[in-house]
């Protein structure tokens, strides 16, 4: 199944502008003015300054195109505004266990956003799909590369709101 767009919070979505901004606006004037002082300095075929600048010209550009298709492809979900709290849903931080009470705490992200440093698992993740859905109390097995694992759901909670969060 093919998702139609990409899921992302409020937070995800400003990384990825912040991203494409700081390339747009900062980086990539920086590399065309480096080619264009080196293009001025003759044979270019032994240029190092010129044939770095162009590759990484060219690897920004790509970045910024990618930005760009995810960022028109992205459906901003607030976790706060999820309509049932009782179950994981997209934006929710969820701590589980394993067989051996083992317990793990992560938040289900964009996958755009997903971070294993900061606990912050991507939507389209096999352990986040095998998530979905699931309450307090509910067994899930998760299929990973090293075998089959199963998890119980020990607590689920989402953000407060922008809203609560000022008030």
């Amino acid at each position: 199944m093919k998702p139609a767009s990409n899921p992302i919070t409020p937070a995800g979505l400003s990384a990825l502008k912040a991203r494409y901004d700081h390339l747009l606006g900062t980086e990539r004037p920086e590399i065309v003015a480096i080619v264009s002082w080196a293009a001025g300095n003759g044979d270019r075929s032994e240029n190092g300054d010129y044939i770095y600048g162009r590759k990484r010209m060219r690897e920004i550009d790509r970045e910024l195109a990618f930005l760009a298709r995810r960022m028109k492809a992205a459906k901003v979900i607030v976790p706060s505004e999820q309509p049932d709290h009782s179950r994981i849903w997209f934006g929710a931080h969820v701590t589980i266990a394993d067989e051996d009470d083992n317990q793990r705490s992560l938040t289900l992200v964009g996958d755009d956003e997903q971070d294993a440093s900061k606990d912050m698992v991507g939507w389209s993740a096999p352990i986040a799909r095998a998530l979905r859905g699931a309450a307090i109390g509910d067994l899930r097995t998760v299929r990973l590369p090293g075998g089959t694992k199963e998890w119980e759901v020990v607590e689920i909670s989402y953000p407060p709101s922008p809203q609560q969060g000022n008030s």
